[in-house]
């Protein structure tokens, strides 16, 4: 029981404050806040990210070119380009790399507010960092795992980042239905996106890529957004005004 409950702990707090913190805030500005409340969600982020930290800066710009260019060959992880998800994956990693180490400067238009904490990125992205991460997932399963099986969950710990974004680009531009004609491929996958907290509603997000509210028809439901507007209303963020409702 606790394995499971560690696994679905690590899976659903990585993921939201992935889908909160990365791509609401540092790549859209969906809301405002203070920038005590941007540094404590900054290290929630990398102690719920762990190993697979993901430092915004380069999420951000990433991002913001798969926006501008989805589905075509400029868009860093576009599925149709690609034979396979582990071939996308490795792809989408070097480009990544090229923006965390600074090694490759983005378009002036995908530049500029996205939330930087030099010293925390630098150490998330250390291999020591991300090593001593997965040491604490492994002492931990050694500790309370009651089966062998167990262990085979240690990998997904280890890239659960990563692994979050090859789900959502992969499924969320190949499989699905689509409310909204964009010009490009982009695809709800599923009705009630509850395991990847409304990150697979990709085809309403690409339609709108500024409104916190993912899902857009009254059958769909996107579970981070009621979290936000709590957020607001107790004044931890401040959501733009046209998309409270």
């Amino acid at each position: 029981m606790a394995i499971l409950l560690f696994f679905i702990g690590h899976w659903f707090l990585s993921l939201f404050f992935q889908t909160f913190f990365l791509h609401r805030y540092a790549s859209h500005k969906m809301f405002s806040t203070s920038k005590f409340n941007e540094r404590m969600f900054h290290l929630l982020t990398f102690i719920c990210q762990g190993s697979s930290y993901l430092n915004p800066r380069a999420y951000a710009i990433m991002h913001r070119e798969h926006h501008a260019y989805s589905d075509t060959e400029k868009d860093p992880h576009s599925p149709y380009f690609f034979t396979d998800v582990f071939q996308m994956m490795w792809r989408t990693a070097q480009s990544y790399k090229l923006y965390e180490k600074r090694l490759k400067e983005p378009e002036a238009q995908f530049k500029g507010s996205y939330p930087e904490w030099r010293m925390l990125d630098y150490w998330g992205s250390t291999y020591l960092s991300r090593i001593l991460f997965g040491l604490g997932y492994i002492a931990f399963y050694i500790a309370f795992a009651t089966h062998w099986w167990m262990f085979l969950l240690l990998p997904i710990h280890f890239m659960m980042g990563p692994i979050h974004g090859a789900i959502v680009n992969w499924c969320g531009h190949k499989y699905g239905y689509s409310n909204f004609d964009n010009g490009d491929k982009s695809k709800n996958s599923i009705p009630l996106d509850f395991l990847m907290l409304g990150e697979l509603f990709q085809n309403n997000h690409h339609k709108r890529p500024n409104n916190s509210n993912f899902a857009a028809k009254w059958y769909e439901v996107d579970p981070v957004y009621p979290v936000m507007k709590l957020m607001h209303w107790v004044r931890l963020i401040k959501l733009r005004k046209p998309y409270i409702s």
